[in-house]
């Protein structure tokens, strides 16, 4: 019963922490000024920096500002709800390795990863829905439309 209880949590971890490693690989660029695509510049409407979904889309300056806004006043709480998913998926990790192993302290860990990754989530979700409550009803239906062609997680049949 043990082994499972320890199978299941690292499990639990390694789901959980895919999201987190894609972000830690993602190379960072500095920081000057608004980033690339949400001003109509060198890469255009659509260019990186826009969620995928609004890529493509033509916005007023005044969406984008209002998306600018959104998007980053959500930052510090995405930055903290990473480092408390980093500190303990790592604590989770050394525990782990450790010849110490607390299966209660581990559980605990895994769940503290897990609350964060879905406190990201739900940061997530809210962000686009701000940011759909900006565009037009066409803006919304180009948007949509978009959503619906993009390659998904398979659905049970």
């Amino acid at each position: 019963m043990k082994y499972l209880s320890i199978a299941v949590s690292l499990l639990l971890l390694s789901a959980c922490s895919m999201p987190l490693l894609a972000l830690a690989q993602q190379e960072a660029a500095p920081m000057e000024g608004p980033p690339p695509g949400l001003l109509h510049g060198p890469g255009g409407p659509g260019a990186p920096g826009l969620p995928p979904f609004l890529r493509g889309i033509d916005l007023s300056e005044a969406q984008q500002d209002k998306i600018f806004a959104a998007t980053y006043a959500q930052a510090p709480l995405l930055r903290e709800q990473e480092k408390i998913a980093f500190k303990a998926h790592a604590q989770l990790r050394a525990l782990a390795a450790s010849s110490a192993y607390d299966d209660a302290k581990a559980s605990a860990l895994a769940s503290t990863a897990a609350q964060a990754m879905a406190q990201i989530s739900l940061q997530q979700a809210r962000l686009e829905q701000q940011l759909l409550a900006v565009l037009t009803p066409e803006q919304r239906k180009q948007a949509q439309q978009r959503g619906d062609s993009r390659p998904g997680p398979r659905r049970p049949q």
